[in-house]
């Protein structure tokens, strides 16, 4: 009997597959262990790590062999993880404390896991499947438990948690789609999944057990629907629509090397959003122009000193090399009380979100701050680089920015080092405050970029990862729509460029009254450039305009939203 069920859309596309239950529960295998003595436990454990070290290295190898930047940088971080004693170390001593090692194994990552769980900062809980997935690897490993097995068919994935690892290791031409009983999007499950573009569906919860194993399934990751055993029809309706979709893969494909620019000539940088130098070049291949927004806080984690300014150069060197000339934006380290690396000592906050985080943060840590601006400006010298400042509230902050550039000039200048005495300095516009003050704050930066993920977040005063105000989060709500029209209008009048780094730039009804708006640039996940592309190559620039009157003339962000799917829709 077939069976229609309701998830939550994560990535776009149709899926046709059997059902591969991944997440193998341990329970069955730990309860058959027989260990040995402490000694041999800990030599099963060292064995273990070695083994899933070697494997997870070949599996770096082959990916990045294939142009699998993403999941190899994933899956390098599993390495890392692997490699890196406070995780083993804990291992080790549990190891020595219970006399069982699988056992032990999962009891320290469990430990680990909840350190990150308890984090504000949604990135970090879900570092805490990483802790788990490769744990539940080594414990594997000494359980005698096989990787998976996928065959001749066309596979589904489906489990309460994925690993990460599990995604990556199935063929492009063997995975259909992925299910996932958790709701997260930021998860390093989706993030893999998302730079393959398989269709994806979360937030099912155990009514994942309804789904057996080896169901012919149809997964929707647009709509979030799920369909068991369909029938014919239905199989006909989305065969057709899987078809449409090759068919627009092909013709993105053909847009890559073309620019984003409307039919009658105004163009916008399509440019990509990386948090490791790797993505900047695996960026390439969907056409973007330079980078918006290199997250450099992803060089400070998973550490236990701060980065030197030789290293930190390298990995921003490596990322302006990529951009081929376009601009390379790098955000200074957007951390906080929500991501507590240990080495900065800050104490828990009640409400990081508005507590000592981001520029906050560096303008008070000299020893912070100027390695960063150093290694930035040494970047400079290989191409285009530009300095980003998050969370920027008042002119006293730019201020005192711009002379900390100025002694990390200096300081360069000191030491006989070469740097680009032309790296442009600009603001990331997401809070009201900063958008309100941008008439101002133009006067004393190069360039505005706007976070939107924080700036309706602190505008509309929504939690959007929270399921019970989540609905109220719209970057199309007529507040924000102002503030963003004002900090476009801002920038303009001084002379000065303006972008855009948040999740809207992915949305190719949001870039078209952006467009309208004079925004000058749009940054976003790679994959989304040629949607993005294609839907401002169909418009005209007058027609935006006519479009953009009528949607600040709306009340609800609903309206808009209605109102640009049935005007744009071709």
């Amino acid at each position: 009997m077939p069976e229609k069920m309701q998830g939550m859309g994560a990535i776009p596309g149709v899926g046709i597959g059997y059902i591969m239950k991944a997440g193998q529960a341990l329970d069955g295998y730990l309860a058959a262990y027989q260990p040995g003595t402490v000694e041999e436990e800990l030599e099963k454990l060292d064995s273990a790590v070695a083994e899933v070290a070697d494997i997870l290295e070949k599996s770096v190898e082959q990916m990045r062999a294939v142009g699998h930047d993403e999941q190899a940088n994933i899956m390098e971080a599993h390495l890392f993880l692997a490699q890196d004693p406070m995780l083993t170390d804990g291992m080790t001593d549990k190891v020595q404390e219970m006399g069982n090692a699988p056992a032990a194994i999962l009891a320290s990552a469990a430990e680990s896991a909840k350190i990150f769980q308890s984090m504000d900062d949604e990135y970090l809980r879900e570092r805490a499947a990483d802790v788990l997935d490769v744990s539940k690897r080594i414990a594997g490993k000494i359980l005698g438990i096989k990787e998976p097995e996928v065959g001749d068919r066309m596979v589904i994935l489906c489990g309460y948690e994925v690993e990460p690892s599990v995604i990556a290791s199935v063929p492009d031409d063997k995975i259909a789609g992925v299910i996932m009983g958790q709701g997260s999007t930021t998860c390093h499950a989706v993030i893999i999944a998302k730079s393959r573009a398989i269709p994806t569906v979360v937030g099912m919860e155990h009514r994942l057990d309804a789904i057996p194993e080896g169901a012919f399934v149809i997964i929707d990751g647009h709509t979030g629907d799920i369909f068991v055993d369909p029938d014919e029809e239905t199989i006909k309706e989305y065969e057709a629509k899987l078809a449409k979709q090759r068919a627009d893969e092909e013709r993105y494909a053909a847009l890559k090397d073309l620019p984003a620019v409307t039919k009658d000539g105004v163009e916008v940088q399509l440019a990509a959003n990386i948090g490791s130098p790797n993505d900047a070049e695996n960026a390439a291949k969907y056409g973007n122009k330079g980078v918006g927004l290199f997250r450099s806080e992803f060089v400070f984690m998973g550490r236990e000193d701060i980065p030197s300014e030789e290293m930190q150069f390298e990995s921003y060197k490596k990322a302006v090399e990529a951009c081929n000339g376009e601009l390379c934006v790098i955000r200074t380290m957007d951390i906080g009380g929500d991501k507590p690396l240990p080495y900065l000592n800050i104490p828990h906050e009640d409400n990081p979100f508005l507590g000592y985080r981001a520029i906050r943060i560096s303008l008070n840590r000299r020893d912070l701050f100027m390695p960063q601006l150093k290694a930035i400006l040494r970047a400079g010298v290989y191409g285009r680089a530009a300095i980003m400042a998050p969370m920027i509230v008042s002119v006293d902050e730019i201020l005192r920015l711009r002379s900390f550039v100025r002694e990390a000039m200096q300081e360069l200048e000191d030491e006989g080092k070469e740097y680009s005495k032309t790296v442009q300095l600009g603001i990331m516009v997401e809070t009201p405050a900063a958008a309100v003050m941008t008439p101002i704050f133009a006067k004393y930066v190069d360039f505005f970029s706007i976070g939107t993920n924080d700036l309706v977040q602190y505008t509309l005063s929504v939690d959007r990862v929270n399921p019970n105000v989540g609905y109220l989060y719209n970057h199309f709500h007529p507040a924000v729509l102002q503030l963003i029209q004002r900090t476009i209008k801002s920038a303009s009048d001084r002379g000065i460029w303006s972008g855009m780094c948040g999740e809207m730039a992915s949305d190719p009804y949001a870039a078209v009254i952006l467009m309208a708006m004079g925004i000058s640039e749009l940054s976003m996940s790679a994959p989304s450039i040629p949607r993005v592309k294609e839907m401002l190559r169909s418009v005209t620039y007058e027609e935006a305009q006519k479009h953009l009157a009528k949607v600040m003339e709306m009340e609800t962000g609903e309206q808009v939203l209605k109102y640009l799917h049935e005007a744009l829709t071709h």
